[in-house]
């Protein structure tokens, strides 16, 4: 973890000086000047308490995987955001739907915090944010501590990494005053998803599980999303439904992934449509392989791999402008998918 000796000049130095803005502008678009029944303070509740927000935020950042779509689906360009670290396909940094809202919104890209060796406070503490989101995140009390002497933090609600879409929408608009711009965000996906799956009627009811990385040199074990995680929880969203062994397995823990033993693969058997990061050799070792290939769904080929290198990859994380993107491909990969199940 980075020293954290330069907070202490940061936030004296925010207090006498308003810096420039490094990259980008929080200036709210039209669309989206203010939510007129909000009035601030505004306090939003969190795993790690409650945070306070004596203004409307001018200068937004944010930190983690994914927090900074909802102010940019709101009309606002952070000062700062985390650099892409996976599914980045051309490198720069900016997944593509990101890097389209912010050709909408005629704003230049915001700082990048590299986060490969976790938050880079210094570089958020340089943004001089009014206010820091990480609904969907995975902070520690220790980065909580650091980021407030910042600015104020918004905080994931339960545990980390499992802030589901809907929920990281409204924590977040809350927080910038615009609670009812973001209901109305949440509402518009929803048609988006409904029409997307109203195409494809073998979808409704099918049951589906997310595979994390499956090591192709030792598949003793396998890893997927339990309940907890957003990946998972897109399932219901689609119409699909969460297998009965996954949410047994999920039940009393509240991680994100789990592992099982090849050696008790029939746990497995509910599974219509399996989802997994990988490609078709992947898939053909799993149907090679003696005990995987006991799977009903690995049998049949009912599975859809997805690489996580490309944004198809990465946007099967539910997020609130991923969602939008790829949302015809990925419910046609399903719909091809459940067509293999009898």
């Amino acid at each position: 973890m980075r020293s954290h000796r330069f907070l202490a000049g940061a936030v004296a130095l925010a207090a006498t000086v308003a810096l420039a803005a490094c990259g980008g502008s929080s200036e709210t678009e039209e669309t989206a000047a203010g939510d007129s029944s909000a009035s601030f303070p505004i306090t939003v509740e969190h795993a790690f308490g409650t945070t306070t927000i004596e203004e409307k935020p001018e200068r937004v950042a944010t930190v983690a995987w994914a927090n900074h779509e909802v102010p940019l689906a709101l009309g606002i360009v952070p000062v700062g955001m985390a650099k892409a670290n996976f599914g980045d396909d051309d490198g720069d940094g900016v997944l593509p739907w990101v890097d389209a809202k912010l050709k909408e919104l005629g704003g230049t890209t915001p700082v990048l915090f590299d986060e490969n060796d976790g938050i880079d406070f210094e570089a958020v503490a340089d943004t001089n944010p009014d206010v820091i989101l990480a609904a969907y995140s995975g902070l520690t009390q220790e980065d909580y501590d650091t980021l407030t002497k910042i600015a104020p933090v918004v905080a994931f609600p339960k545990a980390a990494w499992a802030t589901a879409w809907r929920d990281t929408i409204k924590l977040e608009s809350k927080a910038l005053g615009l609670a009812a711009q973001g209901d109305a965000l949440i509402a518009d996906i929803e048609k988006q998803m409904a029409d997307a799956t109203g195409k494809y009627p073998q979808l409704a009811g099918k049951s589906a599980m997310f595979m994390t990385h499956i090591d192709p040199t030792d598949l003793s074990k396998i890893g997927f999303y339990t309940t907890h995680d957003t990946r998972a929880q897109f399932f219901t969203d689609l119409g699909m439904t969460v297998p009965g062994s996954i949410g047994e397995l999920s039940a009393g823990t509240d991680k994100f992934a789990l592992t099982q033993s090849a050696e008790q693969i029939q746990v497995f058997d509910d599974v219509d449509i399996i989802v997994a990061y990988g490609d078709d050799q992947l898939l053909a070792a799993a149907q090679a392989d003696p005990l995987l290939s006991k799977i009903p769904a690995i049998k049949r080929g009912s599975v859809v791999m997805l690489s996580g290198a490309t944004p198809l990859g990465t946007a099967a994380n539910p997020t609130p402008l991923a969602i939008s993107y790829v949302l015809d491909d990925y419910v046609a990969m399903l719909a091809e998918a459940a067509d293999k199940v009898s």
